[in-house]
């Protein structure tokens, strides 16, 4: 459900119809439109004929609490996932799925075993954060973050993600601050220049994962057609336009990318104050390399590593894994 659907199915209504059917879904969370009391009773009627709220949905809770994966199931049958991560201080980011399956087909991500279906479309990109909205608001708690992290590429489905970017940031839509909203790419030269142009102060965070192309091509095919060299000119690209810092994500996998030699040829890369790495503890899925299984890295490796960076002035977070008992890797449950 966006803000365009409503404004199609609600043209021939008073204008204000449409602030309310806005106001019944985005803030009051409403599930049925027989609860929008404020409309009349033949134009809910219409609005559950035309576009129902309802969302299938099975939900995967990890033991304690902070984790939830919903697996949602769209009209043609087909499922995605988003995951709903809690912190500390009732802060909540749920990480949002941007297509079905993935054509890019990494090496350590489970998504990429499924192959690519198709695109979402922006409703159903909304109705993931619809869905823990009204998760959330049995607890009195709301939806504070939003993350493309979850399966596909952002980029290769830019105005779709674009436009439901817009109803999440739209007052008469969820009204999230796009400061609070963030995309994340493999390198998609293309989509970050044209992020550049938007005026949208949304985050970018880039999937490096390898400190150079060779060990970056084994584990992400794509790696091949984006080289580092052009990915980091089109990332200076977006911060000069942005002036936005930008995160590069490192995904800690044990004895492939995580030496301290690594470690010294990624704080080479980063190499301007705008960068900052987060290192991300694998969570461990079924993918092969020369080694056999992909494996965490171990906490005293990633700490040793952690401190390389930092010595060499490099802003750096790091972020354990979360959720495997719910299978909170992207596509793991998909793919079953």
């Amino acid at each position: 459900m966006i803000n365009g659907e409503l404004s199609l199915i609600l043209k021939d209504e008073p204008a204000y119809r449409l602030k309310q059917a806005q106001k019944a879904v985005f803030q009051d969370l409403i599930e049925d439109w027989r609860q929008a009391s404020g409309l009349p009773k033949e134009l809910r009627e219409k609005l559950n004929r035309l576009r129902p709220l309802s969302i299938k949905a099975d939900f995967f809770i990890s033991k304690d609490k902070k984790n939830v994966k919903a697996l949602i199931e769209l009209k043609d049958g087909l499922k995605i996932e988003a995951v709903l991560m809690r912190h500390q201080g009732g802060r909540n980011t749920v990480c949002l799925s941007s297509q079905v399956g993935c054509p890019l087909a990494c090496a350590f991500c489970a998504t990429g075993k499924t192959g690519f279906k198709r695109n979402l479309l922006p409703e159903e990109i909304v109705s993931q954060t619809l869905l823990f909205s009204r998760y959330l608001k049995k607890e009195n708690q709301k939806v504070n973050n939003l993350v493309f992290m979850g399966m596909g590429e952002p980029f290769l489905n830019y105005n779709n993600v674009l436009e439901a970017i817009r109803t999440f940031n739209d007052k008469d839509g969820f009204n999230l601050g796009a400061r609070h909203i963030s995309i994340s790419t493999v390198g998609i030269i293309e989509g970050i220049k044209k992020l550049s142009q938007e005026k949208l102060a949304v985050n970018l965070a880039i999937s490096l994962h390898a400190p150079n192309d060779k060990l970056r091509a084994k584990l992400m095919p794509v790696a091949k057609k984006y080289h580092l060299a052009a990915i980091f000119k089109a990332v200076d690209y977006y911060i000069k336009a942005s002036n936005r810092r930008v995160m590069f994500e490192y995904l800690m996998i044990k004895n492939l990318n995580d030496s301290l030699r690594q470690a010294e040829e990624l704080a080479k890369l980063m190499k301007k104050p705008l960068y900052f790495v987060n290192l991300i503890r694998y969570n461990q899925t079924v993918g092969y390399d020369l080694t056999g299984i992909f494996t965490p890295s171990l906490p005293k490796t990633i700490n040793q590593f952690k401190q390389v960076l930092e010595k060499r002035g490099v802003a750096t977070t790091q972020r354990y894994h979360f959720g495997s008992e719910i299978n909170a890797a992207c596509g793991q449950l998909a793919a079953r």
